[in-house]
């Protein structure tokens, strides 16, 4: 029996504090939609997309295990815009495994995109990361992610243990069927310091200074036929999306 790890939850108030603190903050579902002010139900209508998410193409080591849509948006102090769709590109230095090439996805769907709770999610994160580094416009890019047991295994971070070349990244766990495993882990990026523990809640949080700290996901499993765990991944980044001229 493989233990599962509690989270180390804080309440909506001392997510920053735990942000400037150790580099990263983990909330239940109730105290994110707290601190990024989103009805948790209005988040309902949503799901059905995650049934719709097309295959990844580009797994470097043969897999059929993930799924996946992808945009991006630009978050002002109040408002959300979403960008033309565009490749998502990493550098080799952040993603050894897939960087270095542009994979185009199936953009997400325009009825989420344009959800006022998925608006309004964007938005409110981006002001934690407005109060943590200054208020400035946020590139964001979203990831809808199925990681799956097709295979027998599923791999949610193929590339091992990593930052992601951005100021933020908010992960947030939107369920889990029929698996084992899927624990997060959070190190460090500058010191032995980590900590592991399994979100299984849908819509609980894991926020990132991916300046600060590196995160992995571990392997998932079936535990009787085939199962999956969804994500939602929000990276912001300052000054442009990775890949634009003179942003890296």
């Amino acid at each position: 029996m493989v233990a599962m790890f509690q989270p180390p939850f804080c309440p909506a108030g001392e997510a920053l504090p735990r942000m400037r603190e150790r580099g990263y903050a983990v909330l239940a579902s109730e105290a994110m939609a707290q601190g990024v002010g989103v009805d948790l139900a209005a988040l309902a209508p949503l799901l059905p997309s995650w049934e719709r998410l097309e295959p990844d193409q580009y797994l470097k080591d043969g897999g059929r295990y993930r799924r996946r849509r992808h945009s991006c948006f630009v978050v002002g102090t109040d408002d959300v815009r979403q960008a033309p769709h565009r490749a998502h590109w990493q550098s080799l230095d952040y993603n050894a495994l897939h960087g270095g090439m542009q994979r185009w996805f199936e953009p997400i769907e325009p009825a989420v995109a344009g959800h006022p709770a998925w608006r309004q999610l964007l938005l409110g994160l981006g002001q934690w990361c407005s109060v943590l580094k200054g208020e400035r416009p946020w590139h964001v890019e979203a990831h809808q992610f199925r990681i799956d047991t097709t295979d027998g295994i599923g791999r949610p971070t193929p590339e091992g243990a990593h930052r992601d070349g951005v100021d933020f990244v908010a992960v947030l766990l939107v369920g889990r069927v029929g698996i084992k495993g899927g624990e997060t882990r959070v190190f460090a990026a500058a010191g032995p310091d980590g900590q592991r523990f399994t979100l299984e809640a849908p819509w609980s949080l894991l926020f990132l200074d991916d300046e600060r700290v590196i995160h992995e996901s571990t392997p998932i499993q079936p535990l009787d036929g085939q199962g999956h765990r969804d994500t939602l991944v929000l990276t912001f980044r300052q000054g442009g999306f990775q890949g634009d001229p003179g942003t890296g």
